[in-house]
């Protein structure tokens, strides 16, 4: 299974890029709400929930 996960996958990449394309379009435009990195960090330092640690 792990073997699987490290091949490539063209389809997924071309999807993946694309979207990536049409967020810097949105974001040049003004049509994407940005968040600051400070704010993003410091939800999820306190999200208990998503803590992986506690694995």
């Amino acid at each position: 299974m792990l073997t699987q996960l490290d091949r490539p996958y063209p389809e997924i990449d071309r999807i993946w890029a694309e979207e990536a394309r049409n967020r810097w379009q949105a974001y040049k435009a003004g049509k994407l709400e940005t968040v600051y990195y400070e704010n993003v960090m410091s939800k999820q330092s306190s999200c208990h929930t998503c803590d992986t640690r506690k694995r």
